[in-house]
């Protein structure tokens, strides 16, 4: 059984409020909870479908490394994120690699009584279909983002994504990110160089502060101003 702690957390998060009570206490009480090591993989790209999974502590990367070793992220998850619907819904393998960016506990929905009970109960794949669609929205704004708005709007929005847990988190809480500005660079798709400087020049404005490997945001109005138009006036 879940501890009551994580059963709290759990109840904060936007999309596990949204289920039905019986829903629920079935992902309650048919969960595993566990710990991945720093590097480990909760799952690699082309693994079979093993469960959907919810991050209770910790970081885990989504994204892609070849074998030459280049990486490519996609998102963070961070408590509370849920991920590894999508091999659930088409039925193929996996996408991408889900890997831990520190020591992380994860909740897992084991694939066999999930998919007994969404055969059971049809209805309660609208609930997946609301948690991949609250994911497709970020993809469709960070895809306008690419071709219409400045750096500057771009890293202010990534950053608001990540806070508010890609629509996992409703309202934002925590205002510490833990990420590297390589890590920031690569989703973004700009060097590490282009990043320091942006990521400086929002802390010289009063709306973050950078720590080794995490930025913390002091002025959250001031990051939402920047993701809309992409300057501070004064």
């Amino acid at each position: 059984m879940l501890e009551a702690t994580y059963i709290k957390h759990l109840q904060q998060n936007s999309w596990f409020n949204q289920l039905s009570e019986a829903f629920q206490q079935f992902i309650i009480q048919h969960s595993r909870k566990y710990t991945v090591e720093k590097n480990a993989a909760v799952f690699n790209a082309q693994d079979p479908f093993d469960g959907v999974y919810a991050v209770l502590e910790g970081s885990i990367s989504l994204g892609y490394i070849d074998v030459n070793g280049n990486e490519a992220i996609a998102a963070i998850a961070e408590p509370i994120m849920w991920f590894g619907e999508i091999s659930l819904i088409d039925k193929q393998p996996r996408s991408h690699d889900a890997i831990a960016l520190r020591k992380s506990v994860i909740l897992q929905i084991p694939a066999q009584p999930l998919n007994d009970i969404l055969a059971q109960y049809p209805y309660y794949w609208y609930y997946f279909a609301l948690l991949t669609s609250q994911k497709l929205r970020y993809v469709f704004l960070e895809q306008i983002a690419i071709q219409t708005q400045s750096l500057t709007q771009r890293l202010a929005q990534r950053l608001l994504f990540i806070l508010e847990g890609y629509g996992n988190r409703s309202p934002i809480q925590d205002l510490h990110i833990q990420i590297s500005q390589d890590q920031l660079a690569n989703m973004l798709t700009v060097s590490r160089q282009t990043i320091n400087q942006a990521l400086n020049m929002f802390e010289k404005q009063g709306v973050i502060q950078l720590g080794f490997k995490k930025i913390e945001v002091i002025d959250l109005e001031k990051l939402t101003t920047l993701a809309k138009v992409g300057d501070l006036k004064e």
